[in-house]
Formats: structure tokens, sequence, C-alpha cells
């Protein structure tokens, strides 16, 4: 990969994508990126993410490095693409494989033509979504994550987001992969959860993948040891 020649360059303002690795966090990246550019540099630059990605998510993480932190507002707004695993007849609270999955007991109904042309029709275009409770939401002043880690009832009020596209790719069994596009602010858990919420038979999402921001695709993100390994000086 390219990196900055100089301190001057950096400064300046730098912005690639990370292919972030299952069960690190957002943060984790930046600062593990962070300390490797003061270990090359040798100065503390201003570094940030555009849009948290989820532990056991994978994908497009965008890292803007200097000036270019002023950029992270417009990459936040940006189209974000997804490829999403969802597994039906069973449930988790926080919608996805972080916390016990429980089996629904009901009928998980066989993949269709028909039944995907429904579920296109309901879950493409503005909706109103509920974001999970295991999420970084703020209620009355607190995160929602740590009201719900409590076993505290949460009321998150639902708000509209939009998928622009919502395209099958295969099912085995009661596991299904769709690619998803989507605006800011949607959670995929959730969406994995009201398809299941649909279908009477639960579901949640097993493995996700962020394939695009904006114009970064999957292919240009860097796997993270290559970029500490690029950053090391020689």
């Amino acid at each position: 990969m390219n990196i900055p020649p100089d301190v001057d360059t950096l400064q300046a303002g730098w912005v690639f994508a990370v292919d972030k690795p299952l069960t690190w966090t957002s943060f984790d990246v930046v600062a593990k990126v962070r300390n490797a550019l003061k270990q090359r540099y040798g100065v503390k630059v201003k570094i940030g993410h555009a849009g948290t990605l989820d532990p056991l998510a994978t994908g497009v993480l965008v890292l803007c490095v200097g000036k270019a932190t002023k950029t992270i507002p417009h990459w936040m707004e940006t189209a974000k693409g997804y490829r999403a695993t969802i597994t039906f007849g069973a449930s988790t609270a926080s919608y996805d494989a972080e916390t016990e999955v429980i089996a629904s007991g009901a009928e998980v109904p066989a993949w269709t033509e028909e039944i995907w042309e429904e579920i296109h029709q309901l879950f493409t275009g503005v909706i109103a979504q509920i974001p999970p409770a295991f999420s970084a939401i703020r209620i009355d002043g607190k995160r929602a994550y740590a009201e719900a880690r409590k076993g505290n009832e949460i009321n998150i009020p639902a708000r509209d987001i939009t998928i622009h596209s919502l395209d099958f790719i295969s099912a085995e069994g009661p596991i299904w992969t769709v690619d998803i596009t989507c605006s800011k602010g949607t959670y995929i858990r959730s969406v994995a959860h009201d398809f299941g919420t649909h279908l009477g038979c639960g579901a949640y999402l097993s493995g996700l993948i962020r394939t695009g921001v904006g114009d970064f695709t999957l292919a240009e993100a860097h796997p993270l040891d290559m970029v500490l390994s690029a950053l090391k000086k020689t």
C-alpha cells in the first residue's frame, strides 16, 4: 500500500480502508494504527473511523488521518454495503451471535421466490426500524447496551432508514445470505431480526461483512497486519 512519505503529507490528510478483523472493535483498530503512525512519524496525529463495525463483523472500515478527519461526516453519510448471513429458527437478545442463541421451536419456511419477493417489497426503500437494545444509542442519557446487560427494559423508538437494495445470494436450509445496500444508521442486526419476525420463526445475524463504504470496496480494504507492516520503519 502507498503510505505518506513524510509527516507533512500525513498531516495534510490520508484516507484509506482497513478490512477489520473479526472480534476487534473499531476503536481497537484506530488505537493500533494510531500507535503505528506515532512510531513511524514520531508525532501524534488525529485519526478516526467513519462508521463503527460491531466486533463480530469484518470488512471495510474507513480511517481518516490528519486534516482528513474533517471528511469523516462525508463518509458517514455515504451508502454502506453489507453481505449478511441470517440464521432462521432462533433468536438472540443482541440480534447477533454475541448473546445466547435460543431456538424458537417454530418451523422455518423453505426459501421460495414468492417469500423472497414478499420480503424484498416489505424491506426495500424507506422503512421504520427499531435499533437493537444491545446498541450504543443513548436513551435518557444512558447507553442502551449498558442497560440491556443489566436486564433493564429499554424502549427504543423506531427511526426511518433506507434500504437502497436487497439482493438474495443463497439459502442453505435455515441460513440465508443476502447483500444489502443501505443508508447510515441502519442496523443489519435489526434487519435480520425483522426478517425472522415477519416469517414467524425468529432469526438472528450470524455473520456480517461490510463490503463497501461510499467509493471504498472490500477489494480496496487492506488487511490490518499489512497496514501495520507497511508503517514499520525499514
